[in-house]
């Protein structure tokens, strides 16, 4: 019989947590979740740290020759390549974030099945690993920046950070939700590969806000503009790459009000991916 007199309000039904509240509390776990990733990330590769230049130098170089010289664009749009690598190395860090986030649970699913501990941790860790690397691209923007004309403020640096967080939550959310189906059914990985090839034309990364507002109807149009990942480009493009009035043509139009708009779509996604996890955490160790 179980003496009432014991005061159990610090326990918790096992198996059951927080959420992404949980996260936070232990923070401590997830510090190691992301020491390990950067630290296994490149082990044994003699270039070790190079490779996070690597694969975005890459796309770069093919992407300048094929849309700005071959097809024109750096004809239209004032210092292009400023343009083109801001665009690039934040689609490159959502496409990265996502994907890693979705295989984050079946990738460490030896301490899924082993041990309990908060499983949101997994791909917020996914996230925050991609967001490391992320990092040291964000500094060749800055230095193409400055040698371009570019000049920091609080402004332009708050309007960069706060495309970055976008990215990120909007990351984190929808690898909630895809990390969690994927356990079950491996498709969604498949799913997520598809997307990720999409999501770098759904921005403008490689062409022109001008082409857009030119080539769709208004309706088309702003149906565009709802895509948060096309108003996260647009912040970058806004903090690191506008330098005055003769590029607003090449930026994208009511960028504040768009910013609002993608930060409410990002909570919304946010919630429905932790809600999508919570129900479909409880079989996470018997399907892996």
């Amino acid at each position: 019989m179980i003496d009432s007199s014991i005061d159990l309000s610090d326990f918790q039904t096992p198996g059951r947590g927080g959420g992404l509240a949980d996260v936070i509390r232990r923070r401590y776990l997830l510090g190691l979740l992301v020491r390990k990733g950067t630290s296994t990330r490149y082990r044994n590769a003699a270039l070790g740290w190079m490779w996070s230049y690597s694969r975005p130098l890459s796309q770069y170089v093919i992407y300048y020759f094929v849309m700005g010289v071959l097809l024109g664009n750096n004809r239209g749009i004032d210092d292009f390549a400023v343009y083109l690598l801001s665009g690039i190395i934040a689609i490159n860090f959502f496409n990265e974030s996502f994907g890693a986030a979705t295989k984050s649970i079946t990738d460490n699913k030896a301490l899924v099945k082993k041990i309990y501990l908060p499983r949101e941790l997994f791909p917020v860790a996914a996230v925050l690993n991609a967001l490391v690397h992320f990092l040291p691209q964000m500094g060749v923007l800055i230095i193409a920046g400055l040698l371009s004309g570019w000049r920091p403020s609080m402004m332009t640096i708050g309007t960069g950070l706060l495309g970055i967080g976008i990215l990120t939550l909007l990351s984190t959310g929808l690898g909630l939700i895809f990390g969690a189906i994927n356990v079950a059914y491996r498709d969604a990985q498949n799913l997520v590969d598809v997307i990720r090839l999409f999501v770098t034309w759904t921005a403008p990364v490689m062409y022109s806000w001008k082409h857009v507002g030119d080539a769709l109807p208004h309706w088309a149009e702003q149906l565009y503009l709802l895509n948060p990942l096309t108003t996260a480009v647009g912040l970058l493009h806004r903090g690191f790459w506008y330098m005055g009035p003769a590029d607003s043509v090449n930026l994208i139009p009511h960028l504040w009000r768009g910013s609002i708009i993608a930060i409410v779509i990002t909570a919304v996604v946010i919630v429905i991916g932790q809600l999508v996890f919570r129900r479909r955490e409880r079989t996470f160790a018997q399907d892996l």
